[in-house]
């Protein structure tokens, strides 16, 4: 029995994404060579002062830096992503093999997959890899990365103070990873809620085609369906846009969450970081061209603004119930704000207010 194609020819991805990511800056210098020593004192840094901040402490042993370049970012997110999309992939795979343009979907889909990964290889900074699989390698898991040439030339370009604002990025990725390892049931839960978005998938030919139609007549109008989440947004079922929403609400609190602990874990270590904060937020939304049309084709751009409903969420929680309310989204799954809670914190805050915590021993 032939085994089933898969539906991305990842190679083809690798390649084409490490075309798009281009020449990657300072690889040669002496200071790229040190931002790996630098990196690791750094995140270990940062680690205790989100600690000290937060009062989440990993349970899985403390941070490990790794500094990238752009070709080894890719190829590590081209491996998450295997492991993620492996029980979708399969059910794809036995849909598509069975057509005769099995060949051009695969190198299509690769092509496409590849292009978004090499823009988005030149434009990250840090990552906090929080998916993990138990028959996998561990040491290539659980990992924050620092891409090495995209930081430095950050540094470079607006004359960043380099040791402040690597501490600022540390902070921040160190952040996502005391939440993922220091609430116990958070990655099992962010990684069910993917599943079940992933398991709603169907490949469906006229479901692609409507939205398209969908979005010329919404183009004649001067209505702009990108807007609210991208092309994932408008492609998903009705079921997985209800997990989208899910995923949404969670995904906002944690980066708000992150930006707001960045922030105060590094008041009195980074006098810069009014300035970081505000030379991305211009740098994001400077984008011209084909950067700008990708933002808006993946998302990008409508999870921007959802982060910083993120941030406002948890700035009003607390001005009406302080900290201790504010902890009350880590006690269960079932306290994660939904996005509509998100933008409506009241919302949140009476329904926490007046309904039990529910548990799978309820």
């Amino acid at each position: 029995m032939v085994a089933a194609a898969e539906p991305v020819d990842w190679r083809l991805a690798e390649r084409v994404a490490k075309r798009v990511g281009g020449h990657e800056p300072f690889l040669d210098s002496y200071h790229y060579r040190s931002l790996t020593p630098e990196l690791i004192e750094l995140t270990a840094q940062a680690e205790e002062l989100v600690t000290a901040e937060t009062g989440l402490k990993s349970t899985a042993g403390a941070a490990r830096a790794q500094v990238t370049t752009r070709a080894q970012w890719v190829d590590a997110n081209v491996a998450s992503f295997q492991r993620l999309l492996r029980p979708v992939t399969a059910k794809m795979a036995e849909r598509v093999s069975r057509s005769w343009l099995a060949p051009v979907a695969q190198r299509v889909s690769g092509t496409e997959v590849g292009a978004v990964l090499g823009w988005m290889s030149t434009r990250v900074l840090g990552q906090y890899d929080l998916l993990i699989i138990e028959d996998e390698r561990p040491e290539d898991q659980d990992m924050v990365y620092y891409v090495g040439p995209n930081v430095m030339a950050i540094e470079h370009k607006y004359g960043f103070d380099a040791h402040q604002f690597r501490l600022w990025l540390a902070l921040h990725e160190t952040t996502h990873r005391a939440q993922f390892t220091g609430i116990e049931w958070l990655r099992p839960h962010f990684l069910s809620l993917v599943q079940e978005a992933l398991d709603a998938a169907e490949p469906d030919l006229e479901h692609f085609r409507a939205v398209a139609k969908q979005v010329l007549e919404a183009r004649r109008r001067g209505d702009d369906l990108l807007a609210d989440g991208g092309l994932p947004a408008l492609l998903a079922t009705p079921e997985q846009k209800a997990v989208l929403d899910r995923i949404g609400g969670m995904m906002s609190l944690l980066e708000g969450h992150g930006d707001i602990t960045m922030d105060r874990a590094g008041a009195g270590h980074i006098p810069d970081a009014s300035r970081f904060a505000r030379v991305l937020r211009q740098r994001r939304n400077s984008a011209k061209g084909v950067s700008k049309l990708v933002q808006r084709i993946i998302g990008i751009e409508a999870k921007l603004n959802q982060y910083a409903a993120g941030e406002a969420f948890i700035e009003t929680v607390e001005s009406r119930g302080g900290a201790e309310l504010l902890n009350r989204v880590w006690e269960s799954p079932e306290r994660l704000p939904s996005m509509t809670e998100i933008r409506n914190p009241q919302q949140w805050i009476d329904r926490v207010n007046g309904a039990p915590v529910l548990t799978g021993q309820d």
